[in-house]
């Protein structure tokens, strides 16, 4: 470690700083707030032995001898000696019990490896590597960062041997350099983690703090911050406590950040930009604090764009688009109820989403069928207590030319595209009035806008065509009762279908008019869906969101 003695501990990796990297910051986005600039500093320490949680239980435990050898101590103050004993006891091995391991793999031996302290120390680095690599990206990047020379060695022996060690290498060299260097090169971050047990904590935190590396919304964890219980003591010499604590001071005396400290292990402190305007080199009458400084409702855009606590559904939302649409709301915080003709479809997208902790239900319905919709807005309702948005996406179409069309293939196309949809439409918009909120977004087509060649589709042209109109009038009717509709009109969508050999020469067909070269991907729609369902796009209605790659221009 930085300003101490570097020794292994049970196999722990001995390493100063690991740095990650989600994704190659672009030009354009080292300029732009929020954008794929991100990186990690991760301080890797070796562990303590001793809590604050473990100096109480071993002077309880010098306290409770005392006691149980001396007869003029009464017997009550013997028994409450003993259960703040067990309590101190109790509390590091269950905090050990009970966090979540993200790769289990033998204590004991690796490959090639006769066991000992090096198998525990790669084992222990392959865990690590394993948990980190997991959030990052195919283009994500670790950089290990020690200031002795021989850890470098060996942690990279250690990180070659992982799984994902081709995303990990070694930087050997002061950390002050290191950081010096992320900022010629222009770097941000996500998050910092720093080590409080080393003298240049207060220089690392500061350097960070006064060269702009932190994104906005970015936060800096600083580890032993309670640094065995000493920090709070008094008559304290111990120059690495010292500094703990000249630490903790700076950082809460700075008015750019806001700080807590969690009394977990030997202390962990979550550092974040604080809400209050800093110092700055304008005048405060030049700096104009309305909403688009603050955020509207003090919320800023990227948090306006959640939705947490909202309950949604998605019809259609088996297969294809709906279940992009399903995926998107969960991961933007909604509930979701998946909806499809066969319930077998909507309970694998279901599975799906419970893996990434997305409270779902699987109902089966007919759009087409008044009983159906309203019985699977009912049970949503009894189930999450209302409805906040309805993506409207179940559809089909049914290719034939226009003199071959039969009334039985208009009807099916129009009962689905059309009147399902103004069935679902009419039962959500209920509620959502009732409530005074809602949004609505209906999928339409790119065909409500050109007639797609060289297939033929007039009953699904129409249907579509129809979708706009109803979005129109319902966004315009609703608008001043807080329910907002609008629509989705995706280009031709790359599914398995299309992939057939039998559609081969139609996609080729279809390129040539496409001016972005390439059919759309269902995760093309998703930011859209998610736009339309929030309240960032509380000021939009009955409008119809093209995504074409530019087909219906040409």
């Amino acid at each position: 470690m930085a300003g101490g003695e570097a020794r292994p501990l049970d196999g722990h990796l001995s390493t100063d700083v690991l740095l990650c990297r989600a994704s190659k910051p672009t030009a354009a986005s080292s300029e732009a707030e929020g954008q794929e600039a991100t990186c990690i500093i991760l301080q890797v320490k070796l562990p303590m032995w001793e809590t604050p949680a473990g100096l109480i239980a071993e002077n309880l435990l010098k306290a409770k001898e005392i006691a149980l050898n001396d007869s003029r101590v009464p017997e009550q103050l013997k028994n409450y000696l003993q259960k703040a004993l067990d309590v101190a006891l109790g509390l590091d091995p269950y905090l050990d019990a009970v966090a979540t391991s993200k790769r289990k793999t033998s204590p004991d031996r690796g490959p090639g490896d006769a066991g000992g302290t090096e198998t525990k120390v790669r084992l222990q680095e392959e865990r690590a590597s394993g948990s980190l690599n997991e959030e990052l990206p195919d283009d994500g990047k670790i950089f290990a960062c020690t200031e002795v020379p021989y850890l470098g060695v060996n942690s990279q022996e250690a990180f070659d041997y992982s799984s994902d060690g081709k995303k990990i290498s070694m930087r050997v060299g002061p950390v002050a350099d290191t950081l010096e260097a992320l900022h010629a090169e222009d770097e941000h971050f996500d998050i910092v983690f720093i080590d409080a047990d080393q003298r240049n904590a207060v220089n690392y935190y500061s350097f960070v703090m006064d060269n702009h590396l932190l994104r906005m919304d970015a936060v800096i964890c600083v580890e032993n911050t309670l640094m065995k219980g000493q920090v709070y003591l008094e008559n304290i010499s111990d120059e690495n406590v010292l500094a703990v604590r000249k630490l903790n001071t700076v950082i809460n005396s700075d008015p750019r950040v806001e700080q807590i400290i969690l009394p977990v292990q030997n202390g962990l402190s979550i550092v974040r930009r604080s809400h209050a305007l800093p110092d700055c080199s304008v005048s405060e009458k030049e700096v104009v604090r309305d909403d688009v400084f603050w955020g509207y409702n003090r919320r800023r855009i990227l948090d306006r764009l959640r939705l947490d606590g909202k309950v949604a559904y998605v019809t259609g939302g088996g297969q294809g688009i709906g279940r992009a649409f399903a995926h998107a709301l969960g991961e933007a915080g909604a509930k979701v109820a998946v909806v499809d003709l066969v319930l077998a479809k909507a309970e694998v997208v279901v599975c799906e989403l419970s893996l990434k902790g997305i409270k779902s239900i699987a109902l089966a319905a007919d759009v087409s069928k008044p009983k159906d919709v309203q019985r699977i807005v009912d049970t949503i309702v009894a189930r999450w207590g209302t409805v906040h948005i309805a993506c409207n996406n179940a559809g089909i179409n049914m290719n034939s030319a226009s003199e071959d069309t039969s009334l039985e293939e208009w009807d099916k196309t129009f009962n689905v595209n059309l009147r399902g949809l103004f069935l679902c439409c009419q039962a959500a918009g209920r509620i959502m009035l009732n409530q005074g909120y809602g949004k609505i977004i209906n999928t339409a087509s790119m065909a409500s806008l050109i007639v797609p060649h060289p297939q033929k589709q007039l009953a699904y042209n129409a249907s579509k065509a129809g979708v706009v109109k109803l979005t129109q009038t319902l966004g315009t009717e609703w608008i001043d009762r807080g329910v907002k509709v609008n629509c989705i009109s995706p280009g031709i969508v790359d599914t398995p279908l299309i992939r057939s050999k039998d559609l081969r020469p139609l996609v080729r067909r279809w390129l040539e008019d496409i001016p972005a070269g390439r059919l759309a991907r269902a995760t093309d729609l998703q930011a859209a869906v998610v736009y339309l369902a929030s309240e960032a796009s509380d000021y939009m209605t009955g409008h119809n969101l093209v995504i074409e790659g530019g087909q219906s221009l040409w």
